[in-house]
Protein backbone atom coordinates (compact mmCIF):
# COMPACT_ATOMS: atom_id res chain seq x y z
CA UNK A 1 0.00 0.00 0.00
CA UNK A 2 1.47 3.46 -0.98
CA UNK A 3 1.26 5.87 2.06
CA UNK A 4 -1.11 8.92 2.19
CA UNK A 5 -2.45 11.29 4.52
CA UNK A 6 -5.67 8.91 4.02
CA UNK A 7 -3.64 5.52 4.22
CA UNK A 8 -1.45 6.62 7.27
CA UNK A 9 -2.76 5.98 11.05
CA UNK A 10 -1.19 6.84 13.88
CA UNK A 11 -2.11 4.11 16.35
CA UNK A 12 -3.67 0.84 15.56
CA UNK A 13 -4.89 -1.58 18.28
CA UNK A 14 -5.92 -5.15 17.94
CA UNK A 15 -7.21 -6.41 20.48
CA UNK A 16 -10.87 -7.66 21.63
CA UNK A 17 -14.62 -5.50 22.54
CA UNK A 18 -16.82 -6.73 25.24
CA UNK A 19 -19.60 -5.62 26.28
CA UNK A 20 -19.32 -4.79 30.40
CA UNK A 21 -21.66 -5.41 33.00
CA UNK A 22 -20.59 -4.00 36.14
CA UNK A 23 -22.51 -4.46 39.87
CA UNK A 24 -21.34 -2.54 42.23
CA UNK A 25 -21.47 -3.63 45.38
CA UNK A 26 -19.75 -2.86 49.26
CA UNK A 27 -17.88 -6.47 48.76
CA UNK A 28 -17.84 -9.64 46.18
CA UNK A 29 -20.47 -12.27 47.48
CA UNK A 30 -19.07 -15.89 48.61
CA UNK A 31 -19.54 -18.85 46.63
CA UNK A 32 -23.06 -19.78 47.55
CA UNK A 33 -24.19 -16.25 48.84
CA UNK A 34 -26.85 -13.92 47.15
CA UNK A 35 -25.93 -9.98 47.61
CA UNK A 36 -28.38 -7.33 46.51
CA UNK A 37 -25.98 -4.44 44.95
CA UNK A 38 -26.17 -0.70 45.35
CA UNK A 39 -25.92 0.05 41.13
CA UNK A 40 -25.56 -2.23 37.94
CA UNK A 41 -24.27 -0.50 34.67
CA UNK A 42 -23.95 -1.83 31.16
CA UNK A 43 -21.43 -0.52 28.80
CA UNK A 44 -18.25 -0.87 25.94
CA UNK A 45 -14.97 -2.68 27.38
CA UNK A 46 -12.68 -4.71 26.31
CA UNK A 47 -9.11 -4.02 26.80
CA UNK A 48 -8.14 -3.38 23.05
CA UNK A 49 -11.61 -1.00 22.46
CA UNK A 50 -10.61 0.75 25.52
CA UNK A 51 -7.11 1.46 24.66
CA UNK A 52 -8.26 2.51 21.02
CA UNK A 53 -11.25 4.68 22.66
CA UNK A 54 -8.22 6.73 24.68
CA UNK A 55 -6.14 6.69 21.90
CA UNK A 56 -8.48 8.36 19.77
CA UNK A 57 -9.61 10.41 22.44
CA UNK A 58 -6.30 11.31 22.83
CA UNK A 59 -6.36 13.02 19.56
CA UNK A 60 -4.53 10.24 17.38
CA UNK A 61 -5.98 8.88 14.32
CA UNK A 62 -6.69 5.58 15.70
CA UNK A 63 -7.89 2.07 13.97
CA UNK A 64 -9.05 -0.99 15.84
CA UNK A 65 -8.64 -4.16 14.63
CA UNK A 66 -11.51 -7.03 15.70
CA UNK A 67 -14.02 -9.62 15.36
CA UNK A 68 -17.69 -8.64 16.51
CA UNK A 69 -20.94 -10.69 16.56
CA UNK A 70 -23.90 -9.55 14.66
CA UNK A 71 -25.83 -8.63 17.65
CA UNK A 72 -26.76 -5.45 20.41
CA UNK A 73 -23.43 -6.29 21.54
CA UNK A 74 -21.67 -5.24 18.29
CA UNK A 75 -24.08 -2.16 18.00
CA UNK A 76 -22.95 -0.60 21.24
CA UNK A 77 -19.07 -0.99 19.98
CA UNK A 78 -19.59 0.64 16.91
CA UNK A 79 -21.29 3.02 18.79
CA UNK A 80 -18.58 4.43 21.31
CA UNK A 81 -15.79 3.81 17.82
CA UNK A 82 -18.53 6.51 16.11
CA UNK A 83 -18.58 9.08 19.12
CA UNK A 84 -14.64 8.58 20.16
CA UNK A 85 -13.70 8.45 16.02
CA UNK A 86 -12.13 4.93 16.28
CA UNK A 87 -11.98 4.15 12.65
CA UNK A 88 -13.06 -0.13 13.25
CA UNK A 89 -11.35 -2.29 10.82
CA UNK A 90 -13.74 -5.35 12.00
CA UNK A 91 -15.29 -8.66 10.54
CA UNK A 92 -18.45 -9.65 12.06
CA UNK A 93 -19.42 -13.44 12.65
CA UNK A 94 -22.69 -14.62 11.70
CA UNK A 95 -22.38 -17.54 14.15
CA UNK A 96 -20.51 -16.14 17.14
CA UNK A 97 -21.61 -13.70 19.76
CA UNK A 98 -19.79 -10.74 20.80
CA UNK A 99 -17.96 -11.26 23.97
CA UNK A 100 -18.57 -9.44 27.32
CA UNK A 101 -17.10 -9.05 30.91
CA UNK A 102 -18.53 -9.56 34.38
CA UNK A 103 -17.13 -6.35 36.50
CA UNK A 104 -17.46 -6.52 40.19
CA UNK A 105 -16.49 -3.04 41.28
CA UNK A 106 -16.26 -2.49 45.59
CA UNK A 107 -17.66 0.54 46.39
CA UNK A 108 -15.47 1.45 49.00
CA UNK A 109 -12.83 1.15 47.72
CA UNK A 110 -12.93 1.39 43.67
CA UNK A 111 -10.99 -1.52 43.23
CA UNK A 112 -12.17 -4.38 41.01
CA UNK A 113 -12.54 -7.77 39.67
CA UNK A 114 -13.48 -9.21 36.62
CA UNK A 115 -14.30 -12.55 34.19
CA UNK A 116 -13.91 -11.88 30.48
CA UNK A 117 -15.73 -14.09 27.83
CA UNK A 118 -14.10 -12.60 24.60
CA UNK A 119 -16.80 -14.40 22.34
CA UNK A 120 -16.15 -14.29 18.45
CA UNK A 121 -12.79 -12.23 19.56
CA UNK A 122 -11.52 -16.08 20.75
CA UNK A 123 -11.20 -16.86 16.96
CA UNK A 124 -8.42 -13.74 15.95
CA UNK A 125 -5.94 -16.24 14.79
CA UNK A 126 -2.26 -15.35 13.05
CA UNK A 127 -4.29 -15.39 9.23
CA UNK A 128 -6.55 -12.73 10.47
CA UNK A 129 -3.84 -11.14 11.27
CA UNK A 130 -1.79 -10.91 8.25
CA UNK A 131 -4.52 -9.79 6.20
CA UNK A 132 -4.21 -6.71 8.35
CA UNK A 133 -0.86 -6.02 7.30
CA UNK A 134 -1.17 -2.83 4.93
CA UNK A 135 -3.22 -1.34 7.94
CA UNK A 136 -0.52 -2.13 10.34
CA UNK A 137 2.64 -0.70 7.79
CA UNK A 138 1.04 1.85 7.47
CA UNK A 139 0.75 2.64 11.26
CA UNK A 140 3.22 4.63 13.38
CA UNK A 141 2.19 2.37 16.79
CA UNK A 142 1.08 -1.13 16.95
CA UNK A 143 -0.79 -1.59 20.61
CA UNK A 144 -2.17 -5.07 21.48
CA UNK A 145 -2.44 -6.83 24.76
CA UNK A 146 -2.95 -11.29 25.53
CA UNK A 147 -6.64 -10.63 25.56
CA UNK A 148 -7.21 -12.04 21.86
CA UNK A 149 -4.73 -15.76 21.19
CA UNK A 150 -1.31 -15.16 21.61
CA UNK A 151 -0.23 -15.90 18.40
CA UNK A 152 -2.63 -13.05 16.86
CA UNK A 153 -0.64 -10.55 19.18
CA UNK A 154 2.78 -12.70 17.78
CA UNK A 155 1.81 -12.04 14.27
CA UNK A 156 0.97 -8.53 15.04
CA UNK A 157 4.35 -7.53 16.62
CA UNK A 158 5.77 -9.62 14.24
CA UNK A 159 4.57 -7.55 10.83
CA UNK A 160 4.78 -4.11 13.22
CA UNK A 161 8.66 -4.78 13.55
CA UNK A 162 9.05 -5.86 9.85
CA UNK A 163 7.51 -2.20 8.81
CA UNK A 164 9.63 -0.52 11.73
CA UNK A 165 6.38 0.47 13.59
CA UNK A 166 6.67 1.02 17.03
CA UNK A 167 4.94 -1.39 19.07
CA UNK A 168 3.56 -1.61 22.70
CA UNK A 169 2.18 -4.78 24.39
CA UNK A 170 0.37 -4.67 27.29
CA UNK A 171 0.82 -8.17 28.52
CA UNK A 172 -3.12 -8.67 30.14
CA UNK A 173 -4.24 -10.66 31.20
CA UNK A 174 -0.89 -11.94 32.90
CA UNK A 175 -0.50 -15.20 30.88
CA UNK A 176 -0.81 -18.25 32.47
CA UNK A 177 2.04 -19.83 30.07
CA UNK A 178 5.67 -18.60 29.20
CA UNK A 179 5.51 -16.37 26.37
CA UNK A 180 8.24 -16.87 23.79
CA UNK A 181 11.63 -15.13 24.13
CA UNK A 182 11.02 -13.98 20.24
CA UNK A 183 7.52 -12.26 21.35
CA UNK A 184 9.74 -10.19 23.61
CA UNK A 185 12.26 -9.43 21.65
CA UNK A 186 9.34 -7.83 19.23
CA UNK A 187 8.47 -5.47 22.00
CA UNK A 188 9.68 -1.54 22.17
CA UNK A 189 7.37 -1.02 25.23
CA UNK A 190 5.66 -3.75 27.51
CA UNK A 191 3.41 -2.17 30.12
CA UNK A 192 2.39 -4.70 32.69
CA UNK A 193 0.79 -3.83 36.46
CA UNK A 194 2.70 -4.89 39.33
CA UNK A 195 0.68 -8.60 39.12
CA UNK A 196 1.46 -8.90 35.52
CA UNK A 197 5.14 -8.08 35.79
CA UNK A 198 5.11 -10.41 38.97
CA UNK A 199 3.64 -13.43 36.78
CA UNK A 200 5.96 -12.66 34.12
CA UNK A 201 9.14 -12.29 35.89
CA UNK A 202 8.60 -14.03 39.18
CA UNK A 203 9.48 -10.76 40.87
CA UNK A 204 6.99 -9.82 43.31
CA UNK A 205 6.37 -5.70 43.43
CA UNK A 206 6.15 -4.27 46.61
CA UNK A 207 8.49 -1.38 46.04
CA UNK A 208 10.63 0.66 43.40
CA UNK A 209 13.78 -1.38 44.08
CA UNK A 210 11.33 -4.26 43.20
CA UNK A 211 10.12 -2.23 40.08
CA UNK A 212 13.61 -1.91 39.10
CA UNK A 213 14.49 -5.91 39.34
CA UNK A 214 11.22 -6.60 37.67
CA UNK A 215 12.62 -4.00 34.55
CA UNK A 216 15.90 -4.93 34.84
CA UNK A 217 14.64 -9.03 34.00
CA UNK A 218 12.25 -7.46 30.93
CA UNK A 219 15.51 -5.85 29.82
CA UNK A 220 16.72 -9.73 29.73
CA UNK A 221 14.27 -11.16 27.59
CA UNK A 222 14.70 -8.20 25.00
CA UNK A 223 11.90 -5.96 25.60
CA UNK A 224 13.73 -2.05 25.14
CA UNK A 225 11.00 -0.13 27.30
CA UNK A 226 9.34 -1.33 30.09
CA UNK A 227 7.04 0.42 32.23
CA UNK A 228 5.21 -1.11 35.19
CA UNK A 229 2.11 0.68 36.59
CA UNK A 230 2.00 0.28 39.80
CA UNK A 231 -1.96 2.22 40.65
CA UNK A 232 -2.00 4.74 43.02
CA UNK A 233 1.89 4.81 43.16
CA UNK A 234 2.57 5.98 39.30
CA UNK A 235 4.58 3.96 36.84
CA UNK A 236 7.83 2.79 36.43
CA UNK A 237 9.95 3.35 33.54
CA UNK A 238 12.80 1.24 32.56
CA UNK A 239 15.32 1.11 29.55
CA UNK A 240 19.40 1.04 29.02
CA UNK A 241 19.42 4.65 29.87
CA UNK A 242 16.80 5.59 32.16
CA UNK A 243 15.26 4.57 35.37
CA UNK A 244 12.84 6.59 37.11
CA UNK A 245 9.52 6.58 39.81
CA UNK A 246 6.72 8.37 37.83
CA UNK A 247 4.68 9.66 40.10
CA UNK A 248 0.98 9.33 39.67
CA UNK A 249 -0.90 12.85 39.89
CA UNK A 250 -3.34 14.10 42.54
CA UNK A 251 -7.02 13.75 41.94
CA UNK A 252 -10.04 14.46 44.31
CA UNK A 253 -11.76 11.35 44.37
CA UNK A 254 -11.38 7.50 43.28
CA UNK A 255 -14.70 5.97 41.36
CA UNK A 256 -13.41 3.28 39.53
CA UNK A 257 -10.22 1.83 38.71
CA UNK A 258 -11.39 -0.12 35.85
CA UNK A 259 -9.80 1.57 32.86
CA UNK A 260 -6.93 2.86 34.42
CA UNK A 261 -4.33 0.81 32.74
CA UNK A 262 -6.31 0.70 28.90
CA UNK A 263 -6.33 4.79 29.72
CA UNK A 264 -2.44 4.87 30.71
CA UNK A 265 -1.60 2.78 27.61
CA UNK A 266 -3.53 4.59 24.87
CA UNK A 267 -2.57 7.57 26.27
CA UNK A 268 0.96 6.26 26.13
CA UNK A 269 0.41 5.38 22.32
CA UNK A 270 -1.01 8.52 21.31
CA UNK A 271 1.83 10.78 22.41
CA UNK A 272 4.40 8.04 21.07
CA UNK A 273 2.74 9.15 17.69
CA UNK A 274 3.04 12.50 18.20
CA UNK A 275 6.65 12.39 18.64
CA UNK A 276 6.84 13.04 22.33
CA UNK A 277 9.68 11.56 24.36
CA UNK A 278 9.34 8.41 25.84
CA UNK A 279 9.70 9.49 29.12
CA UNK A 280 7.36 12.31 28.70
CA UNK A 281 5.09 10.06 26.99
CA UNK A 282 4.80 7.63 29.76
CA UNK A 283 3.68 10.70 31.94
CA UNK A 284 1.03 11.87 29.62
CA UNK A 285 -0.07 8.05 30.15
CA UNK A 286 0.04 8.57 33.77
CA UNK A 287 -2.24 11.71 33.28
CA UNK A 288 -4.84 10.00 31.11
CA UNK A 289 -4.90 6.94 33.90
CA UNK A 290 -5.07 9.50 36.75
CA UNK A 291 -8.28 11.59 35.10
CA UNK A 292 -9.83 7.97 33.61
CA UNK A 293 -10.28 6.59 37.78
CA UNK A 294 -12.43 10.09 39.02
CA UNK A 295 -14.97 8.58 36.19
CA UNK A 296 -17.36 5.67 36.21
CA UNK A 297 -17.03 3.20 33.23
CA UNK A 298 -13.83 2.51 31.17
CA UNK A 299 -14.61 3.55 27.52
CA UNK A 300 -16.87 6.58 29.12
CA UNK A 301 -13.98 7.76 31.48
CA UNK A 302 -11.36 8.32 28.67
CA UNK A 303 -10.14 11.81 28.81
CA UNK A 304 -9.60 14.13 25.86
CA UNK A 305 -5.80 15.86 24.95
CA UNK A 306 -7.16 18.88 26.71
CA UNK A 307 -7.95 17.56 29.53
CA UNK A 308 -4.79 15.43 29.69
CA UNK A 309 -2.56 18.71 29.35
CA UNK A 310 -4.51 20.66 31.59
CA UNK A 311 -3.59 18.12 34.95
CA UNK A 312 -0.03 17.80 34.08
CA UNK A 313 0.19 21.89 33.37
CA UNK A 314 -1.62 22.13 36.68
CA UNK A 315 1.28 19.58 38.35
CA UNK A 316 4.10 22.05 36.49
CA UNK A 317 5.48 18.51 34.75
Amino acid sequence: MKETAETITDVTVLGIFVADTTYISDRMPALGETLIGNSFNLGPGGKGSNQAVASAKSGAKTRFVTKLGNDTFSQMALNIWKKSNVLPEIEISKTKPTGAACVFLDSTSGENAIIVCPGVAEDISSNFVEKREPIISNSKVLLTQLEQPIQAAYTALKIAKKHKVLTILNPAPAPTIALPKELYELCDFITPNETEAEIITGIKVNSETDANSAAKKFEELGVRNTIITLGEKGAYFHNSKISKLLPAFEVNEVLETTGAGDAFNGGLAAALSRGETYLNSAIIGCATASISVTRHGTSESMPNLNEVQDLINHRGG
